[in-house]
């Protein structure tokens, strides 16, 4: 069964364009959501979520409909993967259900470990050419040397609780 799935940012906002699309594609059901794609919770997609049966496809018009970084929608497709769930894009031509679609899919998530770890490495090597200049990286610590080992021997007293030697 092909299930869809539309969401525009705001209320102002038409979903007929998408609802349409979806609806010529053979959907059978639509989900709706009007709200940001940052949003972390939309009531349309987890009502989606818990129609879709394994075997069922997820369709959306397009991708960025779903989410907005490609790193979220890899992990979207991966768990709609685990449930025995397809996944389709209509505007991008996406159908997990087919080799080609697999392939395309997994080129994608190829591209989104490579952005990662392009990230990662330049973080490291930003945090190494600052630690060569003298700068240790993180926040400065909460307490000197000597307000640690008064802290230390406030506790070790057993005379105030913790709240009273945080608070002095």
């Amino acid at each position: 069964m092909l299930i869809g799935y539309a969401r525009v940012s705001m209320t102002a906002q038409n979903l007929d364009l998408q609802k349409d699309a979806l609806h010529k594609a053979g959907c059978e059901k639509i989900f709706v959501d009007q709200i940001t794609s940052k949003a972390y919770i939309r009531p349309g997609l987890e009502r989606a979520m818990e129609f879709l049966r394994s075997g069922d496809t997820l369709v959306v018009w397009r991708l960025d409909r779903l989410g907005r970084s490609l790193k979220h929608l890899i992990e979207f497709c991966t768990q709609l993967q685990a449930k025995g769930i397809g996944f389709k894009s209509l505007t991008e031509a996406i159908d997990t259900t087919t080799s080609g679609g697999k392939l395309v899919f997994h080129l994608f998530g190829a591209l989104a470990e490579f952005e990662q770890n392009l990230i990662s490495e330049r973080t490291k090597a930003g945090l190494a050419a600052a630690k060569a200049r003298g700068r240790n990286g993180g926040r400065p610590p909460a307490l000197n040397p000597q307000q640690q080992e008064l802290t230390v021997k406030l506790y070790k007293e057993g005379k105030h609780t913790i709240r009273e030697i945080c608070q002095m």
